[in-house]
């Protein structure tokens, strides 16, 4: 398991009864988690300080419920800087178990010894996209929300990268990739995010069993002649890794390189054990 154990700001504190007990800088939050499928004792004394607690709905969906919490916070990791605002389904606009796969990534473009472009597709609020400018690649960000492409611009300024050499595009991650194909476009690394289920922009139903391989296959007609690196993640339970790996490994079969996946996690402290947060597919070109 890859464990993004590099925070300081961040830390999941306890899990128990389907949710997770998490310190986001100065603010305690309560979320639910699939995962979390134990009931271990309300141990940690934070569990009775919260400052927002999102409520999940017999009937699907929840609502937030805030003690003394700012409509906005930031919190750092490394030399980068992320906005934070709870809003629809249990959201805060960061991933941090990403940050293990930002420091993977970093590291390749920091020692390619080349200049590197990097493509980011359901880029959500920028994390990868930061962690990529900021080890000197050029990226183009691409997400289907205006408002989550404003965000990520928003999280660029606050981490020195406004004039980073980063393309915002607000579009169909589908439709971009098929134009970057007839533009002749090509990029050394592919971070690509989907989410489990969604709709396109003329009501395409969106299931990653279903659509995943096909876009990965689409997506490997954008790789350089010499690619370094291509990224998958899921957060669907009914993908493990080795099907991440069997996939990427058929895709990208021509080039010299390496596969390996695994589930990317995080350390709890009161237990000293890793939640489990999905998974990721990693192929690296080992020239």
């Amino acid at each position: 398991m890859w464990v993004a154990d590099g925070w300081k700001d961040y830390e999941v504190l306890d899990t128990s009864n389907g949710e997770k007990l998490e310190r986001w800088g100065n603010y305690i939050l309560v979320r639910p988690d699939p995962q979390v499928i134990w009931n271990t004792p309300h141990d940690h004394p934070d569990w009775k300080k919260k400052n927002g607690h999102y409520h999940r709905s017999s009937k699907g969906g929840g609502e937030w419920q805030f003690f003394n919490l700012p409509e906005q916070w930031t919190i750092q990791y490394k030399n980068l800087n992320f906005h934070l605002k709870p809003f629809s389904f249990k959201h805060t606009g960061l991933f941090p178990e990403q940050a293990v796969n930002w420091d993977w990534f970093g590291d390749k473009i920091r020692h390619a010894g080349k200049p590197v472009k990097v493509l980011n597709l359901f880029a959500y609020t920028g994390g990868a996209t930061l962690a990529a400018a900021a080890a000197g690649a050029e990226v183009t960000h691409v997400d289907a929300s205006r408002g989550m492409v404003t965000w990520a611009k928003e999280n660029a300024a606050a981490s020195g990268l406004k004039d980073a050499k980063i393309r915002w595009i607000v579009d169909d991650c589908k439709k971009f990739v098929e134009r970057e194909i007839r533009r002749g476009n090509h990029y050394d690394g592919i971070i690509m995010d989907p989410p489990s289920y969604g709709r396109g922009p003329k009501g395409e139903i969106w299931k990653i069993e279903e659509s995943i391989y096909p876009f990965i296959q689409l997506c490997a007609r954008l790789l350089s002649e010499e690619p370094l690196f291509f990224l998958v993640n899921s957060y669907t339970t009914g993908l493990a890794p080795a099907v991440l790996t069997y996939m990427i490994s058929t895709v990208l079969k021509k080039y010299s390189g390496h596969v390996d996946s695994g589930e990317i996690g995080l350390p709890v402290v009161s237990s000293g054990l890793i939640l489990p947060c999905g998974a990721s597919g990693r192929w690296e070109n080992k020239i």
